[in-house]
């Protein structure tokens, strides 16, 4: 008797069939690239070939790949149990991560709400912060202001949140809750704050403050919707003002937490705490999806003593043992390195490095804070053809919009880093 086997599927194949990938359409011959092992700093694609990763995988991973502390934490954590739901149980791991998490930020923050991604995190702080002003008896205040410039994620209360131009989600500004945009502060990192940049923030909030739950903004780092750089003073300010016109101050540090700006989070930049803190990305050293928000005692017991005295979100996977035990190791490791150091040498690197491309035609602006190095052009870059561009030069750097930008992991050698800043100076020298 034949044995007739079913032909095994060319996973490529298939993955240009069914999968969607970010921003993108079934089916679009733009290039994507079969990752079949990562380790250190390192890509292996399925054709041998090595990358070095400029991105740590949209931010997240800072220690590289496949390391051992992490792993070992993974491991010993899957012979206990790999998730059990929170509602009505606990576990030892999210407990303990949210004391880690409660210590390290700053004062005023003590409760801990666990979600799955940062988007997630955004939301659930918008939530807790209608909330909180419909327990103090002010259901009006159900809008929120931010900056322009801004990106908070895909789901749809941080899409409202988001730069209507610069976000990404133009196509759903109908759809989108109706909030209130002030100019992005105009003076760049390391420089003053300016008296314009105070006049139109306070006057948004003077008009609008008995409709404005919160006022929400990315720290010193504005990320995805345009990687620009802002002054420390006007965090400082954004405080005093939410202070005076009783408005929630909601940091989303999805991005920017764990060290990326050389503080572990940006807002230490200007000496400021939120009311509101989000975190994600980095959170387990790009091993597992898991978002935390944090909030001060004043709102959790606020929620509480309103109705219907509980906080209304809860995720599934909320808490899952696994993100948090990775997230433990993985912030035990960031800690016990010289990551200051670390990040310092990097953003030298970065600066001279990147310098070059300031005197190229296609360059608008070359900056860098941290771990972060950001080259503008004056055109958008051609997704179809520059990925290729920096595979074929034996990196992984992925451009949006206008905007070339590396965000290694902490780990990365000099040498490697050398190789990525020469790749972007060549590529776009060449654009």
């Amino acid at each position: 008797m034949t044995e007739h086997r079913t032909p095994k599927p060319d996973w490529i194949s298939l993955d240009r069939r069914h999968v969607w990938h970010p921003y993108s359409a079934i089916g679009d011959a733009g290039p994507v690239f079969p990752v079949v092992g990562a380790n250190g700093v390192r890509l292996r694609l399925a054709d041998g070939r090595e990358l070095i990763d400029g991105m740590s995988s949209w931010w997240c991973a800072i220690h590289g790949y496949n390391v051992a502390e992490i792993n070992a934490a993974l491991n010993a954590q899957l012979d206990c149990m790999a998730h059990v739901m929170f509602g009505g149980l606990t576990h030892q791991p999210a407990p303990e991560l949210a004391a880690r998490l409660v210590e390290l930020t700053p004062g005023p923050l003590e409760t801990v709400f666990f979600s799955d991604s940062g988007s997630v995190s955004v939301e659930v702080a918008l939530k807790m912060a209608i909330q909180y002003w419909h327990a103090r008896g002010r259901p009006r205040k159900q809008h929120f202001a931010t900056i322009r410039n801004g990106y908070h994620g895909d789901t749809f209360g941080a899409m409202s949140v988001c730069d209507p131009v610069t976000g990404m989600h133009t196509l759903f500004t109908e759809a989108l809750a109706q909030q209130y945009f002030v100019d992005a502060p105009s003076s760049r990192f390391g420089e003053p704050g300016r008296d314009a940049d105070r006049r139109k923030l306070e006057v948004l909030l003077a008009e609008h403050h008995e409709q404005l739950a919160a006022l929400v903004l990315e720290p010193i780092v504005q990320g995805a919707g345009g990687m620009r750089f802002y002054a420390a003073d006007y965090l400082t300010l954004a405080r005093a003002l939410c202070d005076e016109y009783d408005v929630l101050l909601i940091c989303d540090e999805v991005a920017t937490g764990f060290g990326r700006t050389g503080r572990l989070f940006a807002c230490e930049h200007a000496g400021i705490a939120p009311d509101i803190m989000c975190l994600g990305k980095a959170l387990t050293g790009g091993y597992l999806t898991l978002a935390a928000t944090l909030a001060t005692m004043d709102i959790a017991r606020t929620i509480r003593a309103g109705t219907p005295g509980l906080f209304m979100h809860g995720p599934t996977f909320m808490a899952n043992p696994l993100a948090c035990r990775a997230a433990l190791a993985s912030i035990h490791l960031l800690l016990e390195s010289p990551w200051q150091q670390w990040v310092d040498a990097i953003h030298q690197q970065l600066a001279a490095g990147l310098a070059p491309c300031r005197d190229l035609d296609a360059v608008a602006d070359v900056r860098t804070l941290g771990a972060i190095g950001v080259v503008e052009l004056h055109e958008p870059v051609d997704m179809h053809s520059l990925p290729q561009q920096f595979v074929d030069a034996g990196v992984w750097v992925r451009p949006f919009g206008k905007l070339i930008y590396l965000m290694p992991p902490y780990v990365i050698a000099t040498e490697d880093l050398g190789k990525l800043t020469d790749a972007v100076h060549r590529i776009v020298a060449a654009l």
